[in-house]
């Protein structure tokens, strides 16, 4: 009996559609940007996003290893920018999953806030997607706190299922 499995390409999807869902609803509410926020050292919604395609960027970069991006570069004035960031990871990650890695290899690399550090080209595509996707959890949240409500479903299930 075979486990099931689940590829870099479908959490890959998860992830691209978790973020066109948000793009689309930030665009059209960008006043959010400016909502007040204390998850992962932000002190606005903005700087939240910020953080998820900052990161989303310098896992890309370590992966194909380019040179990181560094954080405070990344803009985070408006939804545009934002996204650009992460136009510029997801290009990165397709070439990566469409390029012949060895994704077992352990890369070294320098983290923020815990030092040096290694994983796997592995290890660090699939926390680059989960992290992404806890963060947008987390605005989901501070969202309903102030009034807005999401208008899709975020959950992997609804990658696959079938409603009548």
């Amino acid at each position: 009996m075979s486990e099931p499995v689940l590829t870099a390409l479908e959490a890959l999807k998860w992830f691209e559609n978790a973020s066109d869902n948000w793009r689309k609803f930030l665009t059209t509410n960008p006043e959010i940007l400016s909502i007040s926020c204390d998850i992962a050292g932000a002190v606005t919604a903005a700087q939240l996003l910020q953080h998820i395609v900052a990161v989303e960027l310098r896992w890309s970069e370590r992966i194909a290893r380019l040179p990181e991006t560094n954080f405070d570069q990344v803009p985070f004035g408006s939804v545009d920018a934002i996204y650009a960031t992460h136009d510029r990871a997801v290009d990165i990650f397709h070439k990566s999953l469409a390029a012949d890695l060895d994704w077992d290899q352990t890369i070294d690399f320098v983290m923020r806030t815990y030092g040096p550090a290694s994983a796997s080209r592995k290890t660090m595509f699939f926390h680059a997607m989960f992290h992404s996707i806890r963060h947008y959890a987390q605005l989901g949240t501070l969202i309903r706190q102030h009034g807005y409500k999401a208008d899709w479903v975020g959950d992997y299930l609804f990658m696959g299922i079938t409603l009548p």
